[in-house]
Order: structure tokens, then C-alpha cells, then sequence
């Protein structure tokens, strides 16, 4: 029984890996959307887009155990292996021809309660939403900074792999990447715009998401340059870039 309770625990603890992919039907291998895909430890839920794409981050190392629902589809239960950190690809097929088969029409689904609520952050942020179904770099929008608690910008990416916190010399704290050469600064994007200046100073009140990229391999082809081995931080604030005196 202490075995039991002590491996139920581990399983609804977060960590920092990831899982990501698309969700298909067997039968035609057409991407689905509106699937809920739910961690079995803690409930947690997401859905995969019109795309079929989902997301599932703050993950354990282990074996993670999924459930897949669909109106339509059987239930599809799914176990993936991940080791400390990493982020997995993985795609997920559902098959109809079960329930076709015997005849059966839309599956009646017990409720299933969900905790996590999600965020529709509109057309502006329809980039940021893209770039983090990829899987690469670091994400956080507000909801999750108000809800750790960080203080200011540092503080928000200290816990990051790849990403380090200098501070010391009266200078205060600096951001700098794991990889980057040379102990140069990452590049700050705020906005939509290069802001070295601005970005790494800015209040952690008013970032509405945020986007970290460590190195070559994670920056976007977007923010690729001379400057990507330094890594990349993309700022969104929640006011938004200066409206110019011809917009309407």
C-alpha cells in the first residue's frame, strides 16, 4: 500500500516535460479536432485544435498516462515514456471503425472534471499559439505568472533548462543562455519589435505571454540571425505595440 500511495504521488507531481502531436483518425488518418486528451493523474485536459494539434506541458518524467474522447470514438487509453525534460512527439490515433462496426453512434461520455481553464487570447497572439505547439522553447502566459508568483522577469525564467540567472556586481541580475558563446545577451523581441533596451527590464505585471528560445535549434526561422546563438526572449505585453497617428 505505501508502494502504491508513493508511485500515485509521483504520477501527480509536474515537471518539465512535454508532450505534443496531433490526434488522428485511424480509419483515414484525417487529423481530429475537438479531442479531449486528459492526464490521468491530476485530470488535467486540453484539446486538440481545428488542426488536430495538442499541447501538454509541466509533465513528469516516467510513464505518462493519457486518455483520448471523442464523440464518436472509443475511448483510447495511451501510455508514453518520458525522461527528465525532454519533449516528445507523439501522435495519437483513435479508430471508428469499432464503433461503426457494432452499430454504435455518438459515445455517451462520463463527466470528467477539468481544472485547467482554457485561454483564448485572440488574433494577436495567433503566433505565439503557433510557435508553442511546436514544442520547442519555453512558454508562459499571465495566467501562469500570476499563479507562481514571479516577481519580475528573471524570476519567471529561472527555473528554464538552458537558461541561466547571473546576478552580482551591483549591477543586478542578467539573463544569459546555457549555450550561448562568448556570454553574450539574448535578444529581446517585445511586441513584434527588437527592444534590447526595454525588454530586459520590463515590469512582469504588465507581460501578458512570453517566449523562450535557448538556442539555434529552438529559435524560430521568424528570429533566426546573427543573433540566435545568444538565444531569443519574446515579449508580449498586454498593451499591446504604440498604435501609429494613421491607424484607425
Amino acid at each position: 500500500m505505501v508502494l502504491c500511495a508513493a508511485v500515485a504521488g509521483a504520477q501527480g507531481r509536474r515537471g518539465d516535460g512535454r508532450l505534443y502531436g496531433v490526434v488522428i483518425d485511424r480509419a483515414s488518418s484525417a487529423p481530429l479536432s475537438g479531442a479531449d486528451v486528459i492526464h490521468t493523474a491530476d485530470s488535467r485536459t486540453v484539446r486538440s485544435d481545428s488542426t488536430g494539434r495538442y499541447l501538454f506541458d509541466s509533465l513528469p518524467a516516467g510513464v505518462v498516462r493519457l486518455i483520448v474522447r471523442a464523440r464518436g470514438f472509443p475511448v483510447q487509453p495511451v501510455a508514453v515514456a518520458l525522461t527528465p525534460g525532454e519533449a516528445l512527439e507523439y501522435n495519437i490515433a483513435v479508430d471508428s471503425a469499432a464503433f461503426r462496426a457494432q452499430g454504435r453512434g455518438a459515445q455517451s461520455l462520463p463527466q470528467v472534471n477539468v481544472n485547467t481553464t482554457a485561454t483564448a487570447r485572440g488574433r494577436r497572439y495567433v503566433d505565439f499559439e503557433r510557435r508553442r505547439t511546436t514544442g520547442r522553447g519555453h512558454y508562459l502566459t499571465a495566467e501562469e505568472i500570476e499563479k507562481n508568483g514571479y516577481n519580475n522577469l528573471q524570476d519567471a525564467v529561472r527555473a528554464m533548462r538552458g537558461v541561466n540567472v547571473e546576478c552580482g556586481g551591483g549591477g543586478g541580475c542578467f539573463i544569459r543562455m546555457a549555450r550561448a558563446p562568448m556570454m553574450c545577451n539574448p535578444e529581446y523581441i517585445v511586441d513584434e519589435n527588437v527592444n534590447n533596451f526595454f525588454g530586459p527590464t520590463i515590469a512582469i505585471r504588465d507581460i501578458e505571454a512570453l517566449e523562450v528560445y535557448t538556442g539555434p535549434s529552438e529559435v524560430p526561422g521568424e528570429f533566426a540571425g546573427r543573433n540566435a546563438g545568444c538565444g531569443v526572449i519574446v515579449i508580449w505585453t498586454k498593451s499591446g505595440p504604440p498604435r501609429k497617428k494613421n491607424d484607425k
